[in-house]
């Protein structure tokens, strides 16, 4: 009789356990679906003020290039080169959070989206292919880098020669422009530090344009800066 109920009782217990296994998993599998949705309508909104068929363009890519979104976040830029590298091109995302990567990786899937790969990157070092990429991408993301000439390094590495560079970041407010800490705490940098930073590490400048994207939803100004490895 004693055998019965212990054997009763784990069997309640094991129930519990999958009955709450189960809630967790739904309820996870309710939010990825949720922020996925979020997303979705996020980027939307922002197509209208991007401008983002203009920063591929900068990017000059060709059907069988590989081009790299370095600090692609969930992957508002990375889904959209999938299609100008085409099926034998290649798009690689790097970043250094997991989370979005996990979340673009998902949407790749969903979309279909065979030549996307995920990279995870460290803060100094993307970890890109050497002397492998025509073109990379760095939208809204200079801001964040704490080395940046670490990170132009192996950027300038990875291109093959003529290979180009665009990035596109928010221009500082008039009364941020006091320090650089400044800018960074607003996740804002000025074109002129990063068009130096860009010189001193190698690169040619193609054109500047600090009008790119004048008073966003959020009242500020981004500017784009294509540059090429000679």
């Amino acid at each position: 009789m004693g055998t019965n109920r212990l054997t009763y009782r784990i069997k309640l217990a094991l129930f519990f356990l999958c009955a709450i296994a189960t809630l967790l998993i739904v309820n996870t599998a309710y939010r990825g679906i949720n922020t996925l949705t979020v997303l979705n309508e996020v980027e939307a909104e922002r197509d209208q003020w991007q401008r983002p068929s203009d920063v591929i363009q900068a990017l000059d890519l060709r059907p069988g290039n590989t081009v790299v979104d370095l600090g692609c976040g969930s992957g508002y830029f990375t889904l959209k080169l999938s299609a100008p590298v085409g099926k034998s091109g290649k798009v690689l995302a790097e970043d250094i959070r997991r989370l979005p990567l996990v979340f673009l990786w998902i949407r790749t899937v969903l979309k279909n989206e065979r030549n996307v790969a995920v990279q995870h990157g460290d803060p100094t070092d993307p970890r890109l292919p050497t002397q492998d990429v025509n073109a990379v991408l760095i939208a809204n993301t200079y801001h964040e880098f704490t080395d940046s000439q670490a990170i132009l390094a192996h950027v300038f590495q990875s291109l093959v020669p003529g290979g180009r560079l665009v990035v596109v970041d928010r221009a500082p407010q008039a009364e941020a422009v006091e320090s650089t800490e400044t800018a960074m705490e607003h996740h804002e940098v000025s074109s002129d530090q990063v068009e130096g930073e860009l010189r001193k590490a190698g690169f040619e400048i193609v054109s500047r344009n600090d009008k790119f994207i004048e008073n966003d939803p959020y009242n500020e100004n981004w500017w784009l800066m294509t540059s090429r490895k000679p």
